[in-house]
């Protein structure tokens, strides 16, 4: 099984096998191609949705569910399937570690849908059963464009060929066509909204983007001046590579390795995200927010949107309404005596300056990655005491061991980054936790094992468990789950902790706020100068409701956005919202860099009528 002929005959000789069932429309003989507990995830091909499902009784019944008088199998078509062997994805071993390793064969493969007519790819994991029989432990379908309406690579601008307008007239004109009419309005200019603008501008849908920021990007540039991405570098892109090959070198993150830092600071990252938009040419108002609440007439199908820009109202009227709103407005709990408080007392998110604070007593609440950046921001600054107030046990892990085991690159580092984040969405996400709770975790800790023992030691506590005893899903689970609150990825406060130099409050709940520090149930209590809440954000759903009103978030089912649904996949994001016309675009670089095709591919397929 060593050599690549043997890898490609495996991959082949099932492939083809698994064709004539699909083609066939045969769900059983499909599903035999399967581990008895093997996982089906499916990305729009099957349905207008993303669903993952676990175990032969499921997948059978998804795929023989009746559509349109067909079984579902039957009635989308799925064919031609060709190893995809001209990619970093090509056939090849995989190993997936735990107690039992597993091993086994892995690549993708293309293929076409009948109905809608579409392209499609996949990828598969294939392992060995008790017989000996090549078997799927994973199967991934994936729409990639609709036939005849493909994403858009190119831009023709300028006096040639025939062209009779130059580059600046041309985009002044289409953006006059989006603003008197956009087919799509994003509400919300950060990273995510602006990649679902770039899709849908390159799957030729008219975008309108409003944001509240008087200029792109400032929603990084106003936080706190140490902030810097947790994440590294080449995890931290957004789609470009497709649109301006020639400055693939220049200004694509993935690439920019030796020339941008390892973890972007947000001033960088900010200016990025700016530049992005301009070279994208994205119609955006800038100092634009909602008046009122839009109002959707079900008849006409179109949403009644009052926006205040500058200091005019203005009434827009797209099909469909994008919140791409960020991660929620800061959380600010509430202690009897906060108001008596006499020194410094605000949010993470309004922290600006530590100098100012030089010499003084500091109380951070909050133990995850905006409390430990902070603290590190004052005592870098000289306060004179910086106290971590840790309410829960918090999730820690290494920037170094999380750069080998979360963010190491499933593939040759020269691999594009579309094709990173195909092989790593190919993977179920509740797959993942369980591998996690198998043994992954496990030998994650045992990596940053001197460095987990120096911070109980000063009374830092940890855990990788959502909940006691339902199993060590670590940092992927936060993250899949509650957008990383509770987590650190320690990039030095960890040491500051151990050394002293932070000292932690653990173990007891606050009762109150007096005139100079925070009293505990216990009866302790914190003197402070200065207190800073690095309490995280409020739900997204929450800042959906103020923007839309109750009536149409009640329509919303599960009442909550991110997170992961009973299959595993992410609640409402970039998928069916469960209203009309309205969808949600939400996440991490990594979520928005992938979804942002599904989401304008769902809007297409509804403009086209197949949907």
């Amino acid at each position: 099984m060593t050599s690549s002929e043997d890898l490609y005959a495996i991959s082949a000789d099932w492939l083809r096998s698994l064709e004539v069932a699909s083609s066939t429309g045969d769900s059983k003989s499909f599903v035999s191609h399967f581990l008895s507990d093997g996982w089906f995830r499916d990305l729009l091909c099957l349905s207008w949705d993303f669903r993952t499902l676990s175990g032969s009784e499921k997948i059978h019944g998804f795929l023989s569910e009746v559509i349109d008088g067909k079984p579902r199998l039957e009635h989308s078509g799925l064919r031609d399937f060709k190893i995809d062997d001209h990619t970093a994805n090509a056939p090849s071993p995989f190993t997936l570690p735990g107690p039992q390793d597993i091993e086994g064969v892995q690549g993708a493969f293309t293929f076409t849908i009948a109905k809608p007519a579409a392209l499609g790819r996949g990828f598969f994991r294939l392992t060995q059963d008790a017989n000996g029989k090549w078997k799927a432990l994973t199967l991934f379908t994936n729409m990639q464009d609709l036939v005849g309406h493909e994403e858009s690579f190119a831009d023709q601008h300028g006096l040639y060929e025939g062209r009779e307008i130059t580059w600046e007239e041309d985009v002044d004109t289409k953006f006059r066509a989006i603003e008197a009419d956009p087919t799509v309005l994003i509400v919300g200019g950060g990273q995510s909204g602006l990649t679902s603008a770039a899709r849908l501008r390159r799957l030729g849908i008219r975008a309108l983007v409003i944001d509240k920021n008087a200029r792109v990007g400032d929603s990084w540039r106003q936080r706190y001046p140490t902030l810097k991405l947790h994440t590294p570098t080449y995890q931290s892109s957004i789609p470009i590579r497709m649109y301006l090959p020639l400055f693939n070198d220049i200004i694509y993150l993935s690439d920019a390795r030796t020339n941008f830092p390892n973890y972007i600071p947000k001033g960088k990252l900010a200016n990025f995200i700016d530049s992005y938009a301009m070279n994208q040419e994205l119609c955006i108002w800038h100092s634009t927010s909602l008046v009122s609440t839009p109002v959707y007439n079900s008849s006409s199908a179109r949403w009644t949107v009052e926006v205040q820009r500058g200091d005019r109202k203005v009434i827009v009227n797209p099909k469909y309404l994008v919140l791409a709103t960020g991660s929620g407005s800061p959380y600010t709990p509430t202690w009897n005596g906060m108001d008596e408080f006499q020194g410094a007392l605000y949010h993470s998110d309004f922290h600006k300056d530590a100098e100012q604070f030089r010499g003084k007593r500091v109380v951070v609440v909050g133990a995850g990655n905006a409390g430990a950046d902070i603290c590190q921001d004052f005592v870098a600054h000289g306060a004179t005491e910086v106290t971590m107030v840790q309410r829960s046990a918090t999730c820690v892990i290494t920037s170094t061991t999380a750069e080998k085991t979360h963010f190491k690159l499933p593939l040759p580092d020269s691999a594009p980054i579309e094709e990173v984040d195909f092989h790593n969405n190919s993977m179920p996400l509740a797959l993942l936790l369980q591998l996690h709770i198998a043994g992954w975790t496990q030998h994650m800790k045992m990596l940053d094992k001197e460095f987990h023992d120096g911070l109980r030691k000063a009374g830092f506590n940890l855990t990788w468990e959502l909940s006691p005893g339902s199993g060590e899903v670590g940092l992927d689970g936060f993250l899949f789950t509650r957008q990383a609150s509770g987590t650190m990825i320690d990039i030095g406060c960890g040491k500051l902790i151990i050394e002293g130099k932070v000292k932690i409050k653990q173990g007891q709940e606050i009762s109150h706020f007096d005139k100079d520090g925070i009293m505990f149930k216990d009866g302790s209590k914190l003197s402070a100068d200065v207190i800073v809440l690095a309490t995280g954000n409020e739900p997204i759903m929450k800042t959906a409701r103020t923007l839309l009103g109750n009536e149409i978030t009640d329509r919303l089912l599960p009442q909550e956005v991110m997170g992961l649904d009973s299959e595993g996949e992410l609640n409402q994001t970039y998928r069916p919202s469960g209203h009309p016309g309205l969808w949600f675009a939400s996440g991490a670089f990594l979520f928005s860099r992938f979804f942002s095709k599904h989401l304008g591919l769902q809007i297409l397929a509804r403009e086209l009528g197949v949907a």
